[in-house]
Formats: structure tokens, sequence, C-alpha cells
């Protein structure tokens, strides 16, 4: 045999005889399928690519999650630092306008004049303020708008929904920037991102933050709590690291704690299970919550935020009671901090001092225009010449008279004030009492702040009480459901520690009364006033009513515009409504 030619490789070379070809499957004796090359494990293409995308997903998420927080921290850097660029020229231009209250004032008038409801009246024919008294004489309305009968409510009609013009939307921001910024100076930490929890659906700020100092009044996730007061109680029971609590007001604050005493359960096995959208399950987290809220209420806001620092909540007519029932219960320990002072006619007042106990509020000369109205000469026939806020005097009482610039209408809001102090030219004030919200069924005109304070005494002494909220009202109010025959007044006291009332409980608040009231306790003796008449309301039954007079434009014609509650009811509706919630 001739030997085989040898297969030439190199390129141009003839080709030498080409080997048979085996049938697929067969493979040369003595050589296993194994010795072939293992061309087919080479990975293609495609599941490279595919790997590579496997890898690259979970770490572009990482840096997306990383991105966003930096976005956020640095978005929060730049708006504390606005913010403090903002709170100085606003407290600047705040400097100016006290400096000079009364040409600031004059300024604010004139603005006022140049209103849609004066386009026939020439600025020329009002040339100072004694002319604007004559041309546009004081509105008096009916000062008690729970009453079911009363005088004209035409004037503070028209203040029910304050104009969102310009002027009074620079007022709120005003406002709202300054206290903002007090709030950071004076609890450091309480503007961090996450630290602020919103409990109620109304805001304590008379306006938002603009951009970009918005992310500073993040209180909540943006998916929470939209019309559902509930999902925003769960959404700040989900975050221990809470520093400020925010809520309309004192009274809203307190039907929230009083509904997390009583569904807490509920709410604990919520937190626990999760909300879809922006707040996942949390079971350690409700089982710190159980903890603590088994313990009872004493002290229960600090123990479950333990950072906690501030109460944010807006001061108004009727909250004294509301705020003292917290600071004694739930939020004992922590400190309460109320931006501004609201009144009917919008916005009047900016606290200048956080930490006070009892703040004052500066009366701001611009929009809208403030005058003041003695108190004491209020009685007189002669209907008293009002003042500028220059031309108040310290430890005075006055009444806010309100002249709102959309429709020009000078209107006593019955918010009494005492002047407590001056910043520069502008007086502070402190709320004392509203002139609609009185009993008198002798004549004898006992206040609502001569009242509370009898009715606070008189709490003082019944062993293990403490009081919650009350309203009161004359007994011909009442009507048949009064059982005495000579006038008196009927008390209506939610409780904590106390089942029932006795005899003994009524004796007490009658004494105090007398004791409060020189007038009270001469007609007493006489006879001509009977014994107060006290009734212990169940647990929910004022916030109940608070629901009603929200959602009932009859009973509140003011769109609970001020967020006030009242004290003293003049409504016979209302009355019977509590009359049905009364245990004992």
């Amino acid at each position: 045999m001739l030997p085989a030619a040898p297969l030439s490789l190199e390129p141009g070379s003839p080709p030498g005889p080409r080997l048979p070809q085996l049938p697929p499957g067969c493979h040369e004796p003595g050589r296993s399928s194994y010795d072939s090359p293992v061309t087919l494990l080479e990975p293609p293409m495609e599941m490279l690519l595919l790997l590579l995308l496997l890898l690259f997903l979970p770490l572009t998420l990482l840096w997306w999650q990383r991105s966003r927080r930096l976005r956020k921290a640095w978005g929060h850097r730049v708006a504390l630092r606005a913010l403090g660029w903002a709170a100085a020229w606003t407290m600047w231009r705040l400097e100016e306008s006290t400096r000079h209250a009364h040409q600031s004032q004059k300024q604010t008038l004139q603005r006022c004049l140049q209103g849609p409801q004066t386009a026939t009246c020439l600025r020329e024919e009002i040339p100072d303020l004694d002319s604007f008294r004559n041309q546009f004489p004081l509105v008096w309305p009916c000062l008690d708008p729970h009453s079911k009968t009363g005088g004209s409510g035409e004037g503070l009609a028209k203040l029910q929904h304050p104009p969102s013009n310009p002027t009074s939307w620079e007022s709120s921001l005003q406002i709202t920037l300054l206290s903002f910024n007090s709030l950071k100076e004076t609890y450091p930490g309480a503007l961090v991102p996450g630290g602020t929890a919103r409990l109620t659906l109304t805001s304590p700020w008379p306006c938002s933050l603009p951009w970009p100092l918005r992310p500073l009044a993040w209180a909540c996730p943006p998916t929470a709590g939209a019309g559902d007061p509930r999902t925003l109680l769960l959404a700040a029971l989900g975050a221990k690291d809470v520093q400020v609590l925010e809520a309309g007001t004192a009274t809203e604050l307190l039907d929230v704690f009083c509904c997390l005493g009583a569904d807490w359960e509920g709410l604990v096995e919520a937190v626990a299970a999760g909300q879809l959208g922006f707040s996942p399950p949390a079971p350690d987290r409700a089982a710190e919550l159980k903890i603590e809220l088994e313990q009872g209420p004493q002290g229960l806001a600090r123990r479950l935020w333990p950072q906690l620092q501030v109460v944010v909540t807006t001061d108004a007519g009727g909250q004294d009671v509301a705020k003292a029932a917290l600071g004694a219960t739930w939020c004992q320990g922590v400190p309460f901090f109320s931006p501004a002072y609201v009144a009917a006619g919008g916005v009047i007042g900016l606290n200048l001092c956080p930490k006070q106990r009892k703040p004052g509020y500066l009366l701001l000369p611009g929009p809208p225009f403030v005058e003041l109205l003695p108190a004491w000469e209020r009685s007189q026939e002669e209907v008293p010449c009002t003042l500028l806020l220059g031309e108040a005097l310290q430890g005075k009482e006055y009444e806010l008279v309100l002249t709102s610039g959309a429709r020009l209408t000078r209107c006593p809001l019955g918010d009494v004030v005492q002047v407590i102090d001056f910043y520069n030219q502008c007086p502070i004030v402190r709320f004392v009492r509203r002139l609609g919200q009185s009993l008198n069924v002798r004549g004898e005109g006992v206040s609502e702040d001569v009242f509370s304070g009898a009715l606070l005494c008189a709490v003082g002494l019944w062993p293990g009480a403490k009081l919650l909220d009350y309203c009161c009202t004359e007994s011909s109010i009442v009507g048949s459901f009064s059982d005495a025959s000579a006038p008196h007044y009927e008390v209506f006291v939610e409780l904590r520690g106390v089942r029932g009332l006795s005899e003994d409980h009524r004796h007490k608040l009658d004494h105090c009364l007398q004791e409060a009231s020189p007038t009270y306790k001469s007609l007493r003796f006489r006879g001509s006033i009977g014994p107060a008449q006290v009734h212990l309301v169940g647990q929910g039954g004022f916030s109940e009513l608070r629901t009603l007079l929200s959602s009932s434009p009859s009973f509140m014609p003011f769109s609970s515009f001020p967020p006030e509650m009242p004290r003293i009811l003049k409504h016979r509706d209302l009355v019977q409504f509590l009359l049905r919630r009364v245990v004992s």
C-alpha cells in the first residue's frame, strides 16, 4: 500500500485527499465522543448579555435609591438655607412696618380702599381715618353664631370666607415663614426629613410653604390622609422617629387621642398588617405600640414617640380647656407651639415666643386692616371710637375690629384681647374671651373665661377627675328638659376618672361660681338663680358635637372658620343633642 499523502495546512496549498465522512451519531473506533471539540458548550452572545443585564439591574436600583436619598437630603438642605434667607428678609420687613405702625396701617387702609367694592369711591373722598370711620360705620354682627335667634349676622357673614387675595396671602406667608424659622431655632432637629406627623386634616400653618421650602412641610407620605383621619393616625403610629406633631387645633388633637384610646387594638393590628401604597407591615413597631398603649394615656405621646419635641396647633377661641386636658394627660411634658392666632376674619397675630406657656401674639400692621375698640367702653350707649394699633395702652382690653379688603365692612369680631407688651409700636396681645360666649339668666353676665376658671377650680376639687371638654347653656334654652324652677345653668362635662356625678360635685361647682362672680353670688343668695345642674356626657359625645357643627351650616354658619369650639350653647337642637348623650 502506498502511504497516504500528508494534509497541507498552508494557505494556497492544494487540498489533499478528503477523509471519508462518518454518518451522524457514529464515532471512530477507539475514540469517544468526549474527545471531540466541545463547541456546543460555549455560551452564546444573548446569554452573556442576559447575565450582564441581571447583574446590572440591582446595581442600577441601588444607585437610584441612593441618588434619590441624596436628592432628598440635598433638597432638604437647600430648603433650610432658603428658609433662613426668607425669614431674615421677612423679619426685616416686619421690623420696618412695626417701627412705623401708623404709616403702615395707612398704607394697608389705602390698599383696602382700592378693592373692587370701592370702585365708585374716590380716594380723595377719604383723606384720613376719621373720614373712613364716618363713611364706613361699624357693622355689628350676631356675636353668637350658635344661637337660633339673634341680631343680624350680615357683617360677619361677609367675613366667613376671607378672600384669597394677594394681600391676605402675603400676611399668611409672612407668619408661616417666621414661625417655621422660630420652630427650627427653638427646637433643633425638629425639621428633619420625616420628623413631622400631622394627625388632622387641617393644618396649623396659615398657608403652605412655596417651593423650594416645601420639603420642610412634608408631614406624612403624600398618599396618606386624603380625606381620611384614620390613615393619618396610622402613618404617625408607624413612624417612631417623630419629633413634631401637628394638628389644626387642640380640640381636634384631643379627639384624635380619644379615638386612639377607644380603638387602639384595631390601630395596632393595622400597623402590623401595613397599609398598601406607603406603609409596609411593621410587626415589631406594632408590638412596641401595644406595650405603651396598655399602660394608659398618661404621657402617652412621649412614650409612643420618644424623640417628640413639640406639638404645633392653631390658637383660636375655646381651645384652652382642650390644651389643658392634653397637657395633663396624653401630651404631658411636651410643649405646645401655636404659630398664629386666628379670628373670624383670618389670621390676626404672630407668635414671637414659641416657648411661652401662654403665648402673646403680635398684631400686624399689614393686611387685614385691624382696629381696636376699647372693651371698657363697650357698655356705653354711644359707640366708642376705634384706635389704631400704635394708640393702644398696655394692660387694657380691646375688641378686635376687622376691615376686609374685598368687602369693605368694619366688623367687630367679638374677640377681646389684652395688651401685655409692645414690639416696637405694635401691641402684643393675649386672648381673653369672646363677647358672644356669656351666661345671662338674670343680668349677671358671667363671661366665658370666668365660667371656665370656676369649672376648672371645681374639677380640681373632685377626687380623681380630669376635665376633657365642656359646654353649658341657660335653663331657658333647655325648656321642658329642665327640672328646677328658678333659672340656672345647665353644664355638660366629659371627664376622666369619674363614672358618675353626685350632689357634692354640683355643690362644689356652685361654690366656685359664687367665688368667681360676686354678681352671681348675690343673685344666688337672694334665690333669683338656682344652683347649676351638671351632666356627665359619655365618651366621644363632644367629638360628635364638633362633627355636627362642622357638617351643618345651620349650626356653624362660618364653615368652621375659625376652628373655634363653642362653650356656651344657645341653640336648642345642640343642647338636646348633648342631652341624648348624658350618662349621669
